[in-house]
């Protein structure tokens, strides 16, 4: 069974929803994001977001932008962040990984090249924000082939398209909780739970919320009408705000400590201690 399919199930017997941070991966540079990821597994995360720096993220506000540039001045590539995917797996971490990236890197790497360097890395599905369901239909034939999950993005304004995009779905469908670019955001429209609910009564695979999220009270507020909450900028700051303490052999444990405590709280949980 696909990693992504086992987890929810996992979490419905529980009666909880899917925890789901992103990271830009490479930022600020390749091992300290493994570290950043065995941390996140540790505080609760239930998947995680792999994103790949891209030079034009269009969907992206200034924190994930910021974190794409640091990756970049490293020359960290698709590649790289598929290969970290193993690495995490070699040390221990079992939960599933999705990858986040836009069209551009994907289509240069060769589609099927890229499916398939997906599962010899055990990476369980894919977001590609800018390939519409109008023209997924080789990504998503080759994805279906390998038992991986091209999971649909639905925002408030895909109205008369939400039934066709549950119809398509795969895994889950991230509804996009307010138009604009990704950035955390203290209050949301009331009609983002009419949308969420519409969604949710058009799909048959579970139904995750992402975009501005960034508190424990928004993360439980989502949780009473979706499967899964996805933070993305409000982790992604944290790193940054942390990077001092990440840079300095003395003081990087500490920093990593208060990156999983950040997610820990998200997730409702107390973290001590990473461990060895």
């Amino acid at each position: 069974m696909n990693r992504i399919d086992a987890a929810f199930a996992r979490l419905r017997e529980r009666g909880e929803t899917a925890l789901m941070p992103f990271v830009t991966i490479g930022d600020p540079d390749l091992e300290t994001s493994l570290e950043i990821i065995e941390c996140l597994a540790k505080a609760g995360a239930d998947m995680i977001e792999l994103g790949v720096p891209y030079s034009d993220p269009l969907a992206d506000g200034p924190v994930i932008q910021r974190a794409s540039e640091r990756a970049l001045r490293n020359q960290v590539r698709i590649t790289d962040v598929i290969q970290l995917a193993k690495q995490a797996r070699d040390r221990g971490v079992e939960i599933p990984f999705i990858l986040f990236s836009y069209y551009n890197p994907v289509l240069q790497l060769g589609p099927e090249t890229f499916v398939k360097l997906l599962v010899e890395h055990d990476i369980s599905g894919m977001i590609i924000p800018d390939l519409p369901i109008e023209e997924d239909e080789e990504m998503k034939a080759l994805a279906a082939a390998h038992e991986l999950h091209l999971i649909p993005l639905a925002a408030p304004t895909s109205e008369q398209r939400i039934a066709k995009i549950a119809g398509r779905a795969s895994g889950f469908i991230y509804c996009v909780s307010s138009l604009g670019v990704t950035g955390e955001r203290s209050q949301f429209s009331e009609e983002v739970d009419r949308f969420i609910e519409t969604v949710r009564a058009a799909s048959r695979v579970p139904v995750c919320v992402g975009f501005g999220i960034s508190s424990r009270e928004q993360v439980e507020r989502f949780s009473k009408v979706s499967d899964g909450v996805i933070v993305g900028s409000a982790i992604v700051r944290k790193i940054e705000e942390a990077l001092p303490l990440l840079q300095d052999a003395q003081t990087r444990k500490q920093g990593l400590l208060q990156i999983g405590q950040f997610v820990a709280q998200l997730k409702g949980q107390h973290l001590e201690t990473l461990g060895e």
